[in-house]
């Protein structure tokens, strides 16, 4: 595992995929098993339509989350789902330097983070959040600061 702070471009391989096939699951409880999730600290948590055993519909939830956390990660699966077994193996996530920018917008500052490659920018992407209070703060659409926030980065 790398020593570099977690903000640099590194390799983590201290990481595990969790995922579990559910049928015959209340669209409610998908929402509040991702919440329980997310706050026992997984990294990612994302769910699939799939088509299972004799053509039953059902859904695909696979986690992402560290070795450290993995065992409160089945607990919850196991006691808020319908699933009887819980696949997982390791990962390794490749991470890029993530750095942050603010930029100036008629409404306020956005913060843009943008993901480096050996040193250089290949990713940016505009803070949802800090685009969404805009747009409520000033009630105006939240496409509108993202497409100021774009002009602004091109420039």
């Amino acid at each position: 595992m790398s020593s570099h702070p977690p903000n640099y471009e590194h390799l983590d391989d201290q990481m595990i995929k969790l995922e579990v096939n559910l049928d015959n699951i209340p669209g409610e409880w998908l929402g509040y098993v991702m919440d329980l999730l997310f706050e026992a600290g997984a990294n990612d948590v994302f769910y699939t339509p799939i088509y299972m055993k004799k053509n039953r519909p059902g859904i695909l939830l696979q986690l992402l989350c560290s070795v450290e956390k993995v065992n409160i990660m089945k607990e919850i699966l196991f006691k808020e789902t319908t699933t009887l077994g819980v696949r997982y193996y390791p990962l390794t996530v490749h991470r890029l330097e993530r750095v942050f920018q603010k930029v100036e917008t008629e409404w306020g500052p956005v913060t843009v983070k943008e993901g480096l490659l050996d040193g250089k920018v290949v990713q940016r992407a505009p803070e949802y959040e800090d685009c969404k209070y805009l747009a409520q703060l000033h009630d105006i659409p939240l496409k509108k600061i993202y497409e100021q926030v774009w002009k602004e980065i091109d420039r």
